[in-house]
């Protein structure tokens, strides 16, 4: 035995809300979505909700409406600080900066003067003779 034609809830909470909210007459709803005056009256019954607990929801969402305002606002803020941020180069975003001050904070108490005294410096590490200076 086949019931007939089985609506979605989301149908039925529209079409009750035409004649709840926008206050159509339930013939008139019935007639134009093509179902019985009966099933809107039961949909009804169902779906509407009184007049309190519709001002809760509203004050609900509303609430939600202040609180996801507000993240986006923070969050548009943060890119827009990210978005003037220098980068390190136009190059290679994923570029890094180097270091160029005095050679003696990298290197403790180890000073290299030039390329050959890093290569000298070096040879005397890998030969465990290097000096302190």
């Amino acid at each position: 035995m086949n019931k007939g034609i089985r609506f979605t809830d989301e149908f039925k909470q529209d079409a009750v809300a035409q004649v709840v909210e926008r206050s159509y007459a339930f013939s008139e709803v019935a007639e134009r979505l093509g179902i019985s005056a009966k099933s809107l009256y039961t949909w009804k019954g169902q779906f509407s909700k009184p007049p309190r607990v519709r001002a809760e929801v509203l004050l609900d969402q509303a609430a939600e409406i202040k609180r996801l305002k507000r993240e986006l606002a923070r969050v548009t803020e943060e890119r827009n600080i990210l978005k003037k941020r220098p980068r390190t180069s136009r190059k290679n975003i994923s570029e890094v900066r180097v270091y160029r001050g005095s050679s003696a904070r990298i290197f403790g108490a180890f000073h290299v003067p030039d390329v050959d005294g890093a290569f000298q410096w070096f040879l005397h590490m890998a030969k465990g003779t290097a000096k302190l200076s």
